[in-house]
């Protein structure tokens, strides 16, 4: 819906990040936190030195190049600040790998039609329920490759399904509640294939009564030997975890996938909870998959299946947003499934998925506006209404469009304007503006105008309106027709202020 002129240069402008970055243990320099999060993601070798500046020897120095890279920081091979605030935020504890990929070896099955077994079951759930979740968890990979799964009752199957506690005699104990949830083998003799669940961990068949805000949680490997488990690693989650979605990205590495850098993929290394009756597997474990097994070759091209969602890139020049708004000071930019948060003390752009912090809110939103008077962010999906305050979801929503004296006939906003200064909100609806007084609560007399008398040099259909550190700018299609952010970067449109009166 939105287009978004040079989307990555303005993020690169305005910087980013979610996570709080977590404060070093007392006495732990910086030198230190780099030489831990080096050895045990990118390889780095111990030092033996105690002396801290003798730590930056030339390994450390090519990891950091490596890493750098990896995170597309300014590739110094120098401990800097960026490197360091990268280094100490939260993070899945497998090293990193591309897009997608496979272990080490190859490992996939080199047979197509593969047994599963569902050992013991969790007191979470009626046995149905989590027959039904194992079912169509592994369904969403036999949907898009020739692999086809038949369940037994007894006896020994490619894929062993358990729930345990603690120890359960694989090298790979349980730590109790909201801790690893969950861990995989790779395709291989013995255990491999095999998947199993912490039963100290609270499972949901579909989504739990009274969820409201999901963070994600960080998903690690650890080795055996030259074979990985994959494990999932979540912080403490009051409603439980929805067991669908954990086992289907668990029985991806039951198949020979590794993590995908992809914040998007299934296989990204956090838990995100997700609408599991429209879920489609998105595109890049669908390529990592395929790329392993082949194209599901059953496919009826009369009976097209829904395309498999891809992750937008900010730097892609035909991206069209969705919506921009601004909470707090930081600037988020919403795109299908996803948003980014983007500040000015950071030059860190990070991508989250919509429900991975809101559940509640649908996918491709229409509007978002940033209320300085209630403190609030409204966000706009057809005739309905959210609310944030901060990042918590506001009790009461969604509500009416109605809710700021629009009229029935007002069925879909295109974009929202917020003046600081007047208080007004001005509502783009096809080629009309309609101007709500805020601090009056009311609609503005003499509207809907045509955007053309409030804007007369605006030309087609505004796709995105925001006003930032004071100086608003408006979209028109694909081009940004007015902006007071940088006149080298963008198009320069002016406009009086008295037409919004």
């Amino acid at each position: 819906m939105k287009s978004y002129y040079k989307l990555c240069v303005l993020i690169a402008l305005v910087g980013s990040a979610y996570t709080s970055p977590i404060a070093p243990p007392s006495g732990e320099t910086r030198e230190s936190i780099a030489e831990n999060y080096l050895t045990k993601l990118y390889g780095l070798k111990k030092q033996s030195s105690s002396d801290a500046e003798k730590r930056v020897t030339s390994s450390m120095s090519q990891r950091l190049k490596e890493m750098q890279q990896f995170f597309r920081l300014k590739v110094t091979g120098k401990l800097d600040d960026e490197t360091l605030d990268v280094m100490r935020k939260p993070r899945c504890g497998v090293p990193d790998v591309a897009a997608y990929s496979v272990f080490q070896g190859d490992y996939k099955w080199k047979k197509h039609n593969l047994t599963y077994r569902i050992e013991n079951y969790t007191p979470d759930m009626s046995v149905a329920e989590v027959d039904d979740s194992i079912k169509r968890a592994l369904q969403v990979w036999a949907d898009v490759t020739p692999l086809r799964f038949t369940r037994l009752h007894r006896g020994t199957a490619d894929i062993m399904i358990s729930f345990a506690v603690g120890d359960h005699r694989d090298g790979y104990p349980f730590d109790g509640p909201d801790g690893f949830l969950a861990h995989a083998f790779p395709p291989f003799e013995g255990l491999g294939g095999d998947a199993h669940f912490d039963d100290d961990e609270t499972f949901f068949y579909r989504s739990p009564e009274g969820e409201r805000r999901l963070i994600s949680k960080n998903l690690q490997f650890v080795p055996m030997h030259k074979i990985k488990i994959c494990c999932i690693h979540i912080p403490t989650y009051s409603s439980g975890y929805n067991l669908f979605l954990v086992a289907a990205h668990e029985f991806g590495h039951s198949l020979g996938l590794e993590h995908s850098q992809d914040p998007g993929a299934l296989m990204f290394p956090t838990y995100v909870y997700r609408d599991i009756d429209t879920f489609v597997l998105p595109h890049d474990d669908v390529s990592g998959i395929q790329s392993l097994y082949g194209p599901n070759p059953d496919v009826n091209p009369k009976d097209p299946k829904p395309k498999p969602p891809v992750t937008p890139n900010k730097c892609d020049p035909k991206l069209v947003l969705d919506a921009v708004t601004l909470l707090r000071g930081e600037l988020m930019f919403f795109k299908a499934s996803f948003f980014w948060r983007s500040y000015p003390q950071s030059a860190t752009v990070e991508q989250h998925l919509i429900k991975a912090f809101w559940p509640e809110i649908p996918d491709h939103v229409d509007a978002a506006f940033e209320s300085p008077l209630e403190d609030k962010v409204f966000i706009i999906k057809g005739e309905k209404v959210w609310a944030l305050y901060g990042y918590d979801m506001v009790q009461g929503y969604p509500k009416s469009l109605s809710i700021f004296s629009l009229p029935e006939k007002v069925k879909k906003i295109d974009a929202v304007l917020y003046d600081v200064t007047s208080y007004k909100i001005l509502f783009f609806v096809d080629n009309q503006i309609y101007s709500y007084n805020e601090e009056q609560r009311t609609m503005e007399e003499g509207y809907p105008k045509p955007v053309k008398d409030v804007f007369p040099e605006m030309k087609g259909k505004v796709t995105a309106a925001i006003q930032y550190k004071g100086m608003g700018f408006v979209k028109c299609n694909r081009k940004l027709l007015h902006s007071f952010i940088k006149q080298t970067l963008l198009s320069r449109v002016t406009y009086k202020q008295d037409n919004l009166k």
